[in-house]
């Protein structure tokens, strides 16, 4: 086991980790921008490093500040938490070179699956159900008209360099191809500095599910089940639960199954994430998170494991802790992500919390690194904590979603929690019946 790990990372995920360390024995050092200096997971920690001034290139994306602070303090390991380096082959392949541990996958895992294009023939190879569409990155338009009459429309166009929606047009017709091509290749390369794009099918109303995956790195896989992410705004996450009410107990075993095997036969070490969008009973690859995911709670709520401890016990050499028959699905959990935003426009919402009450009582679990007189910085990520209740079932959970909402007190600044309590009271969503175009759908009606 390590004997010190330094978390690259800040806010509720930093404290997420520093509190798995602990539990584990592990001394801890955070490193932090100078506008963290006050944050709960610095106050928390054992040891911390300032690596730099608030712009993130200049502090958590600074790689040479990092590896240093690890040189200083002597930790021998890196959990980097989600976003950030936590998807960077280049900080996993430095790091190993100072004999230091990436708490993740290897950096040619990062790099197979952070290229959308060479993902997707992976997964192909793999046995993992894929969207039709075009087998690499499109050369000109008569390619993309010849690719969109084959698989027929409408067609998404993606960047093969990243995702978040960014660099993602649909075209209906030939007449809309060309235009949407242009648009997604200029956006691809904006964003990404690259602008290959490739097609996929676009299917009109299909669900976001994605299937939670842990590989010891020696040929063993398992996998924790699926959670339903469809509720979404501008392709970015809002709502999460698991089990998805969409999917039954044989198609939850089946698609399981199917990535457990992929993750074994591609010797891939630690925790995982493949997302597909599910239509008319069947499961479509759109990508794989080589880490961590903000929503990984819903999976420990129904589990009883703690994914944390797991991805530092491979990658401290330990192994899996569970076979796949030991991991057991109990009740249903939901996940709602709170952010420093207005709850109808959605513009951020940085300031000073003035008060800070979370709800409690059985089921209820709330992540977060703000405190009352916190002030949130503006340069970072909106999210601010994440509300996580599980029930015996779904109905059980939605009341103690409801309740806890009800609970949930943020003032100082505007919060995205009434949107959450306008949601747990909609007929949709009580009947889990909706996709991943239902939440803007629902906003537009509103305004």
């Amino acid at each position: 086991m390590f004997q010190k790990v330094l978390i690259a990372n800040r806010g509720e995920i930093a404290l997420r980790v520093l509190r798995a360390c602990k539990e584990l024995g592990i001394q801890t050092v955070v490193v932090h921008s100078t506008a963290d200096s006050d944050a709960m997971h610095v106050r928390l920690a054992d040891e911390s490093v300032c690596v730099g001034p608030p712009p993130s290139r200049e502090s958590y994306l600074n790689i040479h500040q990092i590896v240093a602070a690890c040189e200083i303090t002597g930790a021998d390991a890196v959990h980097p938490g989600y976003g950030f380096l936590s998807e960077n082959a280049k900080f996993a392949d430095i790091l190993a070179a100072h004999n230091i541990t990436f708490i993740g996958p290897s950096g040619d895992h990062i790099r197979i699956m952070g290229d959308k294009i060479e993902a997707k023939r992976t997964a192909k190879r793999l046995g993992i159900p894929v969207v039709p569409g075009s087998d690499g990155a499109i050369s000109d338009e008569k390619e993309a008209k010849r690719v969109a009459a084959e698989i027929g429309y409408p067609v998404i166009i993606k960047a093969s360099a990243g995702g978040g929606g960014r660099g993602m047009k649909v075209a209906r017709s030939e007449a809309d191809l060309e235009v949407a091509l242009q648009t997604a290749r200029s956006e691809a390369g904006a964003a990404f500095g690259d602008d290959a794009v490739y097609i996929e099918k676009f299917l009109e109303k299909p669900r976001h599910i994605e299937l939670q995956v842990f590989g010891d790195g020696a040929g063993r896989g398992v996998h924790f089940g699926e959670r339903d992410c469809s509720l979404q705004r501008r392709h970015q996450k809002v709502w999460e639960e698991a089990n998805s009410p969409a999917l039954n107990s044989e198609e939850r075993a089946r698609i399981g199954g199917i990535c457990a095997k992929a993750i074994a036969d591609l010797g891939y070490s630690g925790a995982g994430t493949i997302e597909f969008l599910y239509e008319n009973g069947e499961f479509y690859f759109i990508e794989m998170n080589t880490r961590l995911q903000v929503e990984h709670p819903v999976t420990e709520a129904i589990t009883g494991i703690d994914l944390v401890h797991e991805q530092i016990r491979v990658a401290s050499g330990g192994g899996l802790s569970v076979r796949q028959e030991d991991i057991k699905f109990n009740g249903h959990a939901i996940e709602c992500r709170i952010n420093a935003e207005d709850p109808r426009t959605f513009t951020p919402s940085p300031g000073t919390i003035t008060h800070f009450h979370t709800p409690g009582g059985l089921g209820v679990r709330v992540d977060s690194g703000v405190y009352s007189g916190y002030r949130i910085p503006p340069y970072y990520d909106s999210l601010i904590g994440k509300l996580i209740v599980h029930g015996r079932n779904r109905v059980e959970c939605m009341m103690r979603l409801r309740r806890a909402l009800d609970e949930f007190v943020v003032d100082g600044i505007k919060t995205t929690l009434p949107l959450f309590r306008d949601l747990v009271g909609n007929p949709d969503i009580a009947n889990g019946d909706y996709d991943i175009h239902w939440l803007e759908k629902y906003l537009a009606e509103d305004d």
